[in-house]
């Protein structure tokens, strides 16, 4: 259904779980992809799944999204390796339990430099090297920036922050024919976010029945979405924030604040 060959792929935070899937899921229908996370060991390993799946052009960065100069200047440098941007797909971010009076600031600051001030960076790092128009922006939203959740105060600020840099950025850039939306992951199997809020199979099972079609999604379902948005079928949608949860958000996503708070407790 989708063909991206000859159009360049970003994909920040791109080396593990939700957004590393959807890297491979681009390289599986053609298209030229670039990769960017802390860790240079993930780096190169993602970038030999890529060239396996079918990727002509593959390229890798380890940078910290918090540095914005060391960011501007990595993506000028992959921007050379690759050519300019046809999709990005912004992912970075960080997460743990942590009730408000028992988190520093300095916890709390970490999240949100990293979801919040990592996005922003990431949005005025790529700009110059967009094509347009005809880019496609996709954000890795979360469902704590709808829905409150124990123990989640700093990532509900954060991700709310994204999403409004979504909507926001949409206005600014939309002149010059680039999209930009939130892609919101529900409950999705095998990834750290999820085993970090269900850590066993209790919570898990919980987790499971909490959603509307009962069952957690898979990477694939996210990456779908975001090739989706990214081709010329979506071409008339942008500032949208798109739920892949199986009904969660919703639903208020179910019993999940009795599962953190269990969590908590324990």
């Amino acid at each position: 259904m989708f063909n991206f060959n000859q159009k360049n792929v970003l994909v920040v935070g791109g080396t593990s779980g939700i957004n590393r899937g959807i890297a491979e899921n681009f390289a599986r229908v053609g298209a030229n992809v670039a990769v960017i996370s802390r860790s240079q060991e993930k780096v190169d390993d993602t970038i030999k799944s890529l060239r396996a799946l079918g990727s002509k052009k593959v390229a890798g960065r380890a940078v910290d999204v918090r540095d914005a100069e060391q960011l501007k200047n990595q993506i000028v440098e992959l921007t050379a390796e690759i050519g300019r941007w046809h999709v990005v797909i912004s992912g970075a971010a960080g997460n743990f339990p942590a009730l408000a009076m028992n988190m520093s600031a300095n916890a709390f600051k970490s999240v949100v430099d990293i979801d919040l001030l990592g996005t922003f960076n990431v949005m005025q790092s790529v700009y110059p090297y967009l094509q347009k128009p005809g880019a496609s922006i996709i954000n890795i939203s979360a469902p704590q920036a709808s829905i409150a959740m124990i123990a989640q105060s700093h990532v509900c600020a954060a991700k709310a922050g994204v999403d409004m840099i979504t909507k926001s950025l949409c206005v600014e850039w939309g002149v010059e024919g680039i999209r930009i939306n939130s892609v919101v992951p529900g409950p999705i199997d095998g990834t750290e976010g999820m085993a970090r809020l269900a850590p066993n199979d209790a919570m898990r099972d919980a987790v499971k029945k909490s959603v509307p079609l009962k069952r957690m999604g898979n990477v694939d379902d996210v990456a779908n979405l975001c090739m989706f948005l990214a081709s010329d079928f979506a071409s008339y949608i942008t500032g949208a924030i798109i739920p892949v949860d199986g009904g969660w958000v919703v639903s208020g996503a179910g019993s999940m604040n009795s599962i953190l708070a269990a969590a908590m407790k324990s």
